[in-house]
């Protein structure tokens, strides 16, 4: 079984990893890519101390914070909300990590000014139908994909996710977002998960005359058994749930029936009962997914294992297999095919986890293309009612999706 120290240790290098990762493709710097995709814009904080007195606070109890790039022309009555990634915390110790993450995971006192590409990017060109909107950057620092009602007065750790979600949301109220014609909800790994978990409370807060959606960019974590034939994954998630006090916060139309209620931690159980139309940015071969769902580094994972979800051009035709087996469970969890209106979807093969911030494969990169179509120009026409959109890979072996070169 997987221990919970064992999880805190796996989590916190992994979310190191992507985090440094993406932040690192973000800042790159003119290198000679062959498109424009350097392009940033740096946006500063925006705290809210008036949440503090309500409770409505980041885990080691400073305000929730913010970044926003107000919207121009057509766009000023506009909103694209994105909620940051960064992992969960299952244990005390792991939280108490993360207020002293570098990336402020858990603390608005070290969270910097946040630069802004792909769907956040102003520029019309890299991105055509968000770039005047209001784009709003939510900074993540509760650990539980904004779920948590719970205090630990011990450790003075505040798990206050719900209260600082709704906090966040009335802040944009006050700032023009209560006169928005559209709304449009989104989040990247915990925080495109978040956007799922919280579709339905988000479009509770907008007024009933605005175009209220939602989209998830790589947070449609699926519960599957790993390769030691264990829901290890699942036991990860239950230990989340219960340190944060989550089950009231999750969708009360999932925790009715499902047992254990933290089930209804994952998207396949809660997308069922969202009301609200949702869009799906995810790989079939999530590279997060892969590496620590599938095949977790623990119990003395075969070498063989860790060559193969790191390279997949070593895996051995069995484990192939096994990969191809995960991607038809995965495509088996997704909403029916058939209204594509309602539920939207882009789902690759790129062994890839968190698109949408990233310039190249937002809409740059031919190799992140489906169906001849970027993933900006399958969001943008869903999202503004252009099209129906419901596109899968037929490719059905991981690939490796980038081509430009660095």
């Amino acid at each position: 079984m997987l221990h919970s120290s064992r999880t805190m240790v796996v989590g916190a290098r992994m979310y190191a990893r992507l985090y440094t990762l993406v932040t690192v493709l973000i800042l790159l710097a003119p290198v000679g890519f062959a498109v424009d995709v350097t392009y940033f814009k740096t946006v500063d904080l925006t705290l809210i101390p008036s949440a503090v007195k309500n409770g409505a606070v980041c885990l080691d109890g400073s305000p929730p914070a913010y970044h926003i790039d107000r919207g121009v022309g057509d766009g000023a009555h506009k909103w694209l909300v994105h909620i940051e990634g960064g992992g969960w915390c299952d244990t005390t110790e792991n939280c108490l990590n993360r207020t002293k993450n570098i990336f402020g995971l858990g603390s608005s006192k070290i969270m910097q000014a946040k630069n802004f590409t792909g769907l956040l990017a102003d520029n019309q060109q890299l991105n055509p139908d968000f770039y005047n909107w209001n784009r709003v950057f939510v900074r993540y620092c509760d650990g539980a994909s904004f779920t948590g009602n719970s205090f630990d007065p011990v450790n003075q750790l505040h798990y206050k996710g719900a209260k600082v979600f709704s906090a966040i949301v009335k802040d944009l109220l006050g700032k023009g977002m209560s006169n928005a014609t559209n709304a449009l909800i989104t989040g990247c790994s915990a925080g495109g998960l978040s956007a799922i978990l919280n579709c339905d409370k988000f479009r509770s807060f907008l007024p009933t005359h605005t175009n209220v959606k939602c989209a998830s960019d790589a947070g449609y974590f699926l519960h599957v058994k790993d390769v030691f034939g264990e829901y290890n994954y699942a036991n990860f998630y239950d230990r989340i749930v219960k340190l944060h006090g989550s089950t009231k916060n999750l969708p009360r139309a999932c925790t009715a029936t499902m047992r254990p209620r933290s089930l209804c931690f994952y998207p396949q159980y809660v997308v069922p009962h969202i009301e609200t139309p949702l869009f799906l940015i995810n790989s079939a071969y999530d590279a997060y997914q892969i590496g620590f769902i599938l095949a977790p580094s623990i119990n003395n994972l075969p070498q063989s294992w860790e060559r193969c979800k790191n390279d997949t051009t070593t895996c051995s035709q069995d484990q192939v297999e096994i990969l191809k087996g995960f991607r038809s469970e995965f495509l088996g969890a997704l909403p029916k095919l058939g209204n594509g209106t309602f539920r939207g979807m882009f789902i690759s093969s790129c062994l890839a986890h968190c698109q949408s911030q990233l310039q190249l494969n937002w809409d740059s990169d031919p190799g992140f293309r489906l169906k001849d179509k970027t993933m900006a120009e399958a969001l943008g026409n869903w999202t503004n009612g252009r099209s129906s959109v419901q596109i899968i890979d037929d490719n059905d072996v991981p690939k490796i999706c980038l081509t430009t070169p660095l």
